[in-house]
């Protein structure tokens, strides 16, 4: 399954869309003040990430174990030093709300951290490279 991203910026215009598995949305970010960039900084977006995907894989591994849940909340942190460097980090905290067992809750949060796939990518060290623009993308 392929995601991506695209932000388009100008003066005049912000965009900031998502894609996965070619199902496309646009999400609402702001540009900064003067127009140049995003109000919202990549690590900001990436403690997003982090947290959107260990709700939406909670979610996910509830079901699959039969563990009811009613609500969920994930904060996740980032801690970076000077511009340029890598991440020194990384957390996030999970609660959910169930009439489950606590032990059962337990299994679906370690569970949930065992497979969720943008924690393991980060735990991956995974490569990241820049390539050449698409010809056919705009």
């Amino acid at each position: 399954m392929e995601i991506s991203a695209r932000i388009r910026n100008t003066l005049d215009d912000h965009s900031l869309s998502v894609s996965t598995a070619g199902h496309a949305q646009s999400l609402r970010v702001s540009a900064k003040p003067g127009g140049r960039g995003s109000a919202v900084n990549g690590g900001e977006l990436l403690a997003a990430a982090l947290a959107t995907c260990y709700c939406n894989d909670l979610y996910r591994e509830a079901d699959r174990l039969g563990v009811g849940i009613s609500a969920c909340e994930v904060i996740a942190t980032v801690q970076f030093g000077a511009v340029g460097q890598a991440a020194t980090v990384v957390t996030y905290a999970a609660r959910v709300e169930s009439r489950a067992p606590a032990d059962e809750v337990e299994r679906l949060l370690c569970e949930t951290d065992r497979l969720a796939e943008v924690h393991n990518t980060l735990r991956s060290g995974c490569a990241v490279e820049r390539v050449a623009w698409p010809r056919s993308g705009n």
